[in-house]
């Protein structure tokens, strides 16, 4: 089964043929250990025990639930405690030192990075990917936010989906939603209505007053419809129990939520609103206080094979930036991928950016308003 996707970011035929090769450093490592720090399911047992098993090197995994939790861990240890890290590469800037450097190394030259899908790594510069002209972070995968419901109870047409749906009068009560994420996709709705002009939302990364303006007018919005409120979510563990113990109906999700949901109770489908569906991306890197550098080296490696991409799918329903990947995905994800993203949902994608120094801060003083409604 051929993916859309592949035509739409056009992989280049050098980058889908080009080998991985044992390098010096991989076989210099088939020893010792690395220690990784990483979202909760990014690493699986499955991707852990073939690591292990072709280099030697044992795993020494700990995980987290949220970037603010992953960046504050890093800061607090000074930048060391940790070879590797996997941060959404929009907050990678933020992982700088009192100095301003990047706790993250240049990426070393014995990494494959040229496993990655070109057009990501030549975006990666502008999304926080490079600090001080130098890659200190690769992208590792992608996915989305939209919308996850019920269709049963919501016959809702994929045409007509929207951020706003989530506070339709039949959602008293069933809405589940991440705070920090929902003020962007209401957002996005009240931009596209006229209601709140944003500019597609990039107006709050414009300037503080900016950020103020929309945010407040977003916050104000939402507040006034806090009867919708059934579930928040900050963890891939809480969304699902929204849906599977709170009783929510609908919700802004990521799609790892949606699609694994679907596949066990087919009632729900994930899918794209209309006013654009939120596209991230997530990196790794090495940090410059790794103490383990050979073994994180060929970890990097491992999770830039094509092989290991298709099992990070599978096991979490989201998209490999590594070219070819799709290649070694089961037929489920192949399915469940054309059905959510189709041609006119991967031309009208709406992409986190880089974290402007104020972006942060203000909006968490509107999540908070959202938060105690």
């Amino acid at each position: 089964m051929t993916l859309s996707r592949r035509n739409v970011l056009k992989l280049s035929a050098a980058a889908l043929a080009a080998p991985l090769v044992l390098r010096a450093s991989d076989a210099l490592a088939s020893s010792g250990s690395v220690k990784v720090f990483a979202w909760q399911d990014y690493v699986q047992p499955n991707i852990a025990a073939k690591f292990e098993a072709d280099t030697g090197i044992k795993l020494e995994l700990t995980t987290y639930g949220s970037n603010d939790e992953a960046m504050s861990t890093v800061r607090a240890n000074g930048g060391k405690g940790f070879d590797i890290v996997f941060p959404s590469i929009t907050n990678a800037p933020g992982y700088v030192d009192d100095a301003g450097e990047s706790f993250f190394a240049e990426i070393p030259a014995e990494v494959n990075s040229g496993a990655v899908i070109p057009s990501f790594l030549r975006d990666s510069a502008t999304l926080g990917g490079v600090h001080n002209g130098r890659q200190v972070v690769l992208p590792f995968n992608w996915g989305t936010e939209g919308i996850t419901f019920n269709r049963k109870v919501l016959p809702v047409a994929d045409a007509d989906l929207s951020f706003g749906d989530l506070f339709r009068p039949e959602t008293v009560g069933k809405a589940a939603f991440r705070q920090k994420s929902v003020i962007m996709g209401v957002g996005l709705h009240l931009d596209a209505t006229g209601e709140v002009p944003s500019n597609r939302m990039l107006d709050v990364y414009k300037s503080e007053d900016d950020a103020r303006r929309v945010w407040g007018a977003v916050a104000q919005w939402i507040v006034a419809r806090r009867e919708n409120f059934g579930a928040f979510w900050n963890n891939a563990t809480e969304a699902t129990a929204a849906f599977k113990d709170a009783g929510c109906i609908i919700g802004q999700t990521w799609d790892t939520t949606g699609l694994i949901l679907s596949r066990e109770e087919p009632d729900y489908v994930y899918r794209a609103p209309k006013e654009g569906i939120i596209t991230w991306l997530d990196s790794f890197g090495m940090l410059r206080g790794a103490e383990n550098r050979d073994q994180a080296i060929a970890f990097m490696n491992f999770m830039l094979k094509p092989e290991t991409g298709g099992m990070l799918s599978d096991n979490t329903g989201y998209n490999s930036a590594v070219a070819g990947a799709a290649d070694f995905a089961s037929d489920d994800f192949k399915r469940q991928f054309n059905e959510v993203y189709t041609p006119a949902v991967l031309a009208n994608m709406w992409w986190w950016q880089a974290d402007t120094p104020f972006f942060a801060p203000v909006r968490d003083e509107f999540v908070e308003i959202i938060t105690n409604a």
